[in-house]
């Protein structure tokens, strides 16, 4: 059920993760079926905040037959310790094992005969809880979250059978190339930091947490001023404000005592990007797997959409896929040319103080990776000095057909809006949005490019056959001499 919101397409960018940063990506687990339904772009969000700080929003669309309705809530991985690491994605596992109200199989058997879906996911900044149903039927899911949120029994037995499922869900986690590179990049660039820790936490960690930690994580966490109940469809706004009186009214607005406030308040601190690196060389694996980034942008920086707008410059190619060289993007024409790489993938990864902006890539040539890094870092360094109006023109459009895409059906909708509240306080509406981007110049990459690029430290993380990886000094001094 963890989102692995990692490595963040241009698609993905504008979603919340997935998301994405992590990165990403997501494995979710739905206890029944779906419901699909068209909704409208032009809808307006509305917001309403309960004097315990519980925060509402919605987009009412009012010929749709179904909405969706979840909860944000602004803590997930990042918001716990080295020993308590995997805590947020442990509690995701149990949330539908039972409540005091609700036996497992209760609580199934509520969301199949309504012909609903209830699902959740864990990033490292957010945790979500979300149900789509009938119109009708949205007292009913949100009588639902509400209990599983406050009441989950957290069953000493559920917990030991948890145990083995995760730590099998951390076992096909490993075997994804492109999910470890992500993890390692995260570790070594906010290493020591609570953002540089992995989702699922260490296996020492899964095999010794307790209820008392997971009880903790709640209290501590599952406070009103962090929580947006969101509605996305046939739901009008008044009636799901009225649903939240009812069941988050008396949630807590801050944590209970001042030592759990202040781990809170130790985890919002800014995270700090370190120029590093981490390396594991396996020469049995088909391929190099390379991540190399430097610091980002949060959701809140005026840079985000440019960051998004330079990143698709760099674009995306996969020599699997079929895709043709001539992309428009001028790496992936180099690239597939001179057969540097297998595929690559350029990524603008956002929290809510920092970010990850860089390329993955992958390559069956180990011989040409000391090119392949030196030609990527080539084109960094050109999108400081010599940006062309088409590709910015080319690049704007992509970024803006994704947002339109990323927005189709009542569960896409409900995610936007949930993450941007939780991280911004006020959702851009798509006009805006696009508004925003067709205002981005070629100057405006450029100027982002010579700040957040030029001759800045970088983290690399590499898997796999790297041999040929110079080491990192080499690189870092190369991109220096590419930028002076």
């Amino acid at each position: 059920m963890a989102s692995r919101r990692l490595a963040l397409n241009l698609q993905q960018s504008l979603r919340s993760r997935a998301a994405i940063n992590a990165v990403k990506s997501s494995k979710k687990s739905p206890l029944t079926r779906g419901l699909a339904t068209p909704v409208s772009h032009g809808s307006k969000t509305e917001s309403t905040t309960l004097s315990n700080g519980f925060t509402i929003a919605t987009e009412h669309s009012p010929w749709a037959q179904t909405s969706t309705v979840g909860v944000w809530i602004d803590a997930g991985s990042r918001a716990e310790t080295d020993r308590t690491n995997g805590t947020a994605h442990f509690l995701e596992h149990l949330a539908f094992k039972g409540t005091q109200k609700r036996t497992q199989q209760q609580l199934e058997l509520e969301i199949e005969n309504m012909g609903g879906h209830l699902n959740a996911y864990t990033s490292r900044e957010n945790t979500v809880y979300y149900a789509k149903s009938f119109n009708n039927d949205v007292p009913a899911a949100v009588d639902i979250l509400s209990d599983i949120l406050q009441n989950s029994k957290l069953d000493p037995q559920a917990i030991e059978r948890e145990r083995d499922v995760i730590l099998r869900e951390q076992e096909e986690v490993d075997k994804q190339l492109e999910e470890v590179v992500f993890d390692h990049l995260h570790a070594t660039a906010f290493q020591g930091q609570p953002l540089g820790r992995t989702i699922l936490g260490p296996k020492e960690n899964i095999q010794s947490i307790k209820r008392d930690d997971l009880v903790e994580y709640i209290k501590t966490n599952y406070t009103a001023d962090r929580m947006v109940l969101v509605g996305a469809g046939g739901v009008p706004h008044a009636q799901l404000v009225e649903l939240a009186e009812k069941y988050f009214a008396n949630l807590p607005s801050e944590p209970p005592n001042y030592t759990a406030s202040a781990v809170a308040a130790a985890q919002k601190a800014k995270p700090e990007f370190i120029g590093s690196e981490v390396r594991i060389r396996d020469d049995t694996m088909p391929t190099a797997n390379i991540a190399i980034a430097v610091e980002g942008v949060s959701w809140k920086d005026d840079d985000y959409f440019t960051a998004l707008v330079t990143q698709a410059i760099v674009g995306n190619w996969d020599r699997a896929m079929g895709h043709s060289p001539y992309l428009g993007s001028k790496l992936s024409t180099f690239v597939a040319q001179n057969g540097l790489a297998n595929s690559f993938m350029s990524f603008s990864t956002s929290y809510s103080d920092t970010g990850l902006w860089g390329i993955y890539l992958t390559s069956s040539s180990p011989t040409r990776l000391d090119d392949l890094v030196h030609f990527t870092l080539r084109e960094w360094s050109r999108l400081s000095m010599s940006v062309t109006s088409a590709e910015v023109e080319r690049a704007k459009a992509q970024l803006k057909a994704s947002i339109l895409l990323s927005l189709d059906g009542t569960t896409a909708v409900a995610e936007d809006i949930g993450r941007q509240i939780i991280t911004t306080g006020r959702r851009l509406s798509p006009e805006e949005v696009e508004r925003v981007v067709g205002a981005i110049t070629e100057k405006d990459v450029m100027d982002f490019a010579r700040r957040k690029l030029w001759d800045r430290d970088i983290a690399i993380s590499a898997v796999g056959q790297i041999e040929g990886l110079l080491d990192y000094n080499r690189v870092r001094n190369d991109m220096t001499r590419m930028l002076s």
